[in-house]
């Protein structure tokens, strides 16, 4: 067994110059060695969803050929299950192939926000709510770790986009990134200690996330108690010695010995202090420590056994979007005979481009799944040659006018979808929709099926289609895994964890996406995805927690308080199924802009036909609190709240009103704190009630002046000469409630 080095000991035998060599990598894809102290490199990969080490030496890219794995559902559809249970095995799994494969820390996962449904990278992430987000990444990041490897939280932070990605600034106000952006993160940091925090290419607010000391240091470490390694996302450092002083601990890929000079005479000149240094260091020093063990024994994998919670996982994570009746009966689970059309069928659209893309262990298709049935391509993935794409829809057609039903395969072409640049539209090809209209008109009996990263629009055809089932980016197994829904084999239980919107205008981060000038501004600000659309009572084509299944789920008994909510959930239908739960809150007082409603708590239960459960989710106060940016704490306002229970955020199925009592709001008093600031506060208030008098001559006070008055911030009400004490009696009251 590989003996594990003592951290401290091989710190202070450490010479300067090996000290800064450790904080940046020595090639693309491992850590620097230093044989003379006894300390290995040790090797990391990316993921998420699949490992993807390469098999020879690293192009410059690192986009090199990769050796076989799993290539699991992608973040897209695995949140789409929201099930942490299942996140939590596939977890295992990926842990279990990255430590055989002599790995030490799995690149993911990422839980950035989908704020915008054409971030070219949404299906690595896995929802436009940071609850959900929060969640499935704690149990992946729990899964992996399980196995005695590491993980790497990204992108730390407000990488929402990949145009620009490198250069632009996020300009996010601060309760937006504590209400949206930020929890995911902090949920998977407190709940899970991932062993490394990957930081963003971006910066946050004109700095540089590799250079950010409030988001490396004061939160992520202050605040959070993290206590593994921030690592940098690969070209993201530009000057390591800022880098190392804000946090950050080991700059990747190999940055070249110039970069380990500057560091070097930065803290020979005194610019960086050599106790900066070591902590980085001992972070780096512990993050190989802590991998040892793993790397030391020889472990395999079932690549059955994986293969098959692949499909699993894809199926749970497909959504059925729409199944309506057709001649009495809903078109699916397929009961008679049908015809498949469309290209994906047989040339699966299975997961992203970019640094993710995993070499798999195989591949199914859904054509091959079906068995033998009757397939037309219908169009060309790509487009293809003028002419090419009538030749295969005129074909298509002929064969939907004699099928009793048609399933057709449609979705995103590869090249839309990549890490590295954003989506060029919100809905299918021209000539893919060209192909639904077609047959259509000749068989009204169609499902669609979808494979795509990220929401599209299907509002211009939907009506079209009869049933719709979302697939997302399957996996390997994901032919087999729709195979089984089509067929009924499997209910399908996914939910959207995203919403699917009619247009892109309607998008919130439409007019502020992907920005100028190197800034994107975060102008919708808390109203990110459903909070947008439910509080400004949009039209949706489907709503965010919305999925259908092949049996029904009554909700009764709902009993809310401060600290809890209960529900009983029943099957009312003919078939076993899994429904998701779904808790929301919403402050109907507010005295700040708050979302209609805001998911707090879900849970998937698997009920048999008639059968009932009761499912008891945990409230706590940060769950009812917003971010007062004025006292930059979270805060409860008192007053009445509303619990509500549903199966998406349009399909509220009971609520229950409670009473809560208020956390004090006020804080520091100055000159220029309103009327109304000062009669709130506790000491402030009596103080100046006792001094303020009004002149003589003026009238008494009506509502309205009330209401501005209050409103008028106190050296303003001095200067107008409304009361007889002067600017500097105010500044006296102010030091005297400062120190009281």
């Amino acid at each position: 067994m590989t003996q594990v080095f003592d951290v401290e000991h091989v710190l202070a035998e450490l010479t300067l110059e090996e000290k800064a060599s450790l904080t940046s990598g020595a090639d693309f894809w491992h850590t620097q060695a230093v044989e003379r102290a006894g300390v290995p490199g040790v090797m990391v990969s990316d993921g998420p969803h699949g490992l993807r080490k390469q098999a020879e030496a690293a192009d410059h890219l690192g986009m090199g050929s990769s050796v076989p794995a799993t290539c699991f559902p992608t973040a897209a559809a695995l949140g789409s299950s929201w099930d942490v249970d299942l996140a939590h095995r596939v977890g295992e799994a990926l842990g279990r192939e990255t430590r055989a494969n002599d790995v030490a820390v799995l690149l993911g996962p990422g839980v950035n926000i989908k704020r915008t449904p054409l971030c070219g990278r949404n299906f690595e992430y896995v929802s436009e709510d940071p609850v959900v987000a929060g969640e499935l990444g704690t149990a992946i990041v729990r899964g992996i770790q399980s196995q005695g490897v590491g993980t790497s939280l990204k992108h730390f932070a407000a990488n929402n986009q990949e145009t620009d990605r490198m250069r632009v600034s996020a300009d996010v106000d601060e309760r937006t990134l504590r209400e949206i952006y930020l929890p995911a993160f902090e949920r998977v940091v407190r709940d899970a200690q991932p062993w490394t925090v990957m930081c963003a290419y971006n910066k946050v607010n004109g700095t540089y996330a590799s250079e950010h000391h409030w988001l490396l240091t004061e939160l992520l470490r202050d605040e959070w108690a993290f206590d593994g390694l921030v690592v940098s996302d690969w070209g993201a450092v530009h000057d390591r010695v800022p880098a190392l002083a804000a946090g950050l601990d080991l700059q990747m890929p190999a940055s070249g010995a110039g970069s380990d000079e500057a560091v070097v005479a930065a803290v020979r000149d005194g610019s960086l202090d050599e106790a900066v240094l070591d902590v980085a260091v001992r972070r780096v020093l512990r993050l190989v420590q802590r991998s040892q063990p793993g790397l030391a024994e020889a472990v395999t994998f079932d690549v059955d056994a994986h293969h098959a919670l692949a499909r699993e996982a894809a199926a749970a994570g497909s959504v059925l979007l729409k199944n309506d009746p057709v001649g009495g009966a809903p078109l699916l689970p397929l009961t008679g005979s049908f015809a498949v059309v469309g290209e994906f069928a047989r040339t699966p659209r299975y997961q992203g481009a970019g640094s993710s893309q995993v070499n798999p262990t195989r591949l199914d298709d859904a054509l091959t799944a079906l068995g033998d049935v009757a397939f037309a391509p219908g169009f060309t993935i790509a487009g293809g040659p003028e002419g090419a794409d009538d030749a295969l829809l005129a074909g298509a057609v002929e064969l939907a006018r004699t099928a009793e039903t048609v399933v057709v395969f449609l979705g995103l072409p590869g090249p839309d979808e990549s890490e590295g640049y954003d989506r060029p539209r919100l809905g299918l090809p021209d000539n893919q929709v060209a192909a639904l209209r077609a047959i259509a008109a000749v068989n009204p009996r169609i499902v669609v099926v979808l494979a795509n990263g990220s929401a599209v629009a299907v509002s211009d055809w939907q009506d079209l289609a009869p049933a719709i089932l979302e697939t997302w980016l399957g996996g390997q197994a994901g032919g087999s895994a729709v195979a089984d829904l089509l067929l009924g084999t499997r209910s399908p239980s996914g939910k959207l964890t995203e919403t699917v919107p009619h247009r892109l205008e309607d998008t919130p981060a439409f007019g502020n996406f992907p920005g100028e000038l190197g800034h994107v501004r975060y102008g919708e600000g808390v109203l990110v995805g459903y909070r947008w659309y439910d509080t400004r009572a949009m039209d949706v084509a489907f709503p965010f927690g919305h999925g259908l299944s092949y049996t029904t789920f009554a909700y009764d008994d709902i009993v809310a308080t401060e600290a809890s909510v209960s529900v009983r959930v029943t099957n009312t239908g003919t078939r076993a199924g899994a429904e998701v739960v779904q808790v929301y809150v919403r402050d109907p007082e507010a005295s700040v802009l708050r979302p209609t409603r805001e998911l707090k708590a879900f849970g998937k239960v698997a009920l048999e036909p008639g059968e009932s459960r009761t499912l008891t989710f945990e409230l706590t106060r940060r769950d009812l609190s917003y971010w007062h940016t004025g006292l930059h704490r979270w805060v409860v306002e008192g007053g009445e709240f509303v619990v509500e229970v549903g199966a998406s955020s349009r399909d509220i199925r009971g609520s229950v009103s409670i009473q809560v009592e208020g956390d004090p709001l006020w804080g520091a008093l100055t000159s220029m704190s309103t009327i109304g600031e000062w009669f709130a506060h506790p000491v402030g208030g009596p103080l100046l009630q006792s001094m303020l008098t009004m002149p003589a001559d003026m009238p008494p006070l009506d509502d309205s002046t009330r209401a501005m008055l209050g409103s008028m911030p106190a050296k303003v009400l001095v200067t107008f000469g409304m009361t007889d004490f002067t600017l500097a009696d105010l500044d006296a009251l102010v030091a005297k409630v400062a120190t009281a």
